[in-house]
């Protein structure tokens, strides 16, 4: 198996997860916060499919999928075009409310075919090239990669959780 075959893998358990998480649900489950500071659902996965369409974008030099196929006008959220989700205060991540998991998962999946496009082509010099030197040391493509999968994976990870206190309460 090739290193982009198992990023393939991870990225496609990402989209099984997210629409595991979300499928069925309403918009009252959808943007609940089980605490006054909690993320919703809705959040959680609007921010890490936000994470994966910037970052995997912009590793690529691709357009991002919010801007591009007109998601950022179909969420109508009161938040910048490029915002991401890091660091939001409270009232920011009340800002992000959906009416339907057919939205969130609408968007996960345009990013996730690009994603898969993306990868699809890479080879295995792709993943030693530099995309962000704002670090020490550099990051890679293929620390990119593997740092979106694992953060991706986390968000729908607290996901899944959360609609299992929704489901058990």
């Amino acid at each position: 198996m090739h290193a982009k075959d198992i990023l393939i893998d991870g990225y496609s358990r990402i989209q099984e997860e997210v629409h595991a998480a979300v499928e069925g649900l309403g918009p009252d489950d959808l943007n609940h916060r089980p605490g006054p500071d909690a993320n919703s659902l809705a959040w959680l996965i609007w921010h890490l499919t936000r994470v994966q369409d910037d970052h995997v974008a912009g590793a690529f030099g691709l357009d991002q999928v919010w801007l591009t196929q007109d998601w950022e006008k179909r969420f109508g959220l009161d938040l910048k075009p490029r915002d991401l989700g890091y660091g939001h205060t409270s009232a920011q991540v009340a800002k992000v409310r959906v009416d339907s998991a057919d939205l969130l998962t609408g968007y996960y999946d345009a990013v996730h075919a690009q994603s898969l496009e993306a990868l699809r082509g890479l080879t295995a010099g792709d993943l030693e090239r530099v995309v962000d030197e704002n670090w020490d040391p550099p990051v890679t493509l293929g620390v990119r990669l593997v740092s979106v999968l694992s953060d991706d994976l986390q968000h729908v990870g607290q996901a899944a959780y959360l609609r299992g206190l929704l489901q058990s309460a």
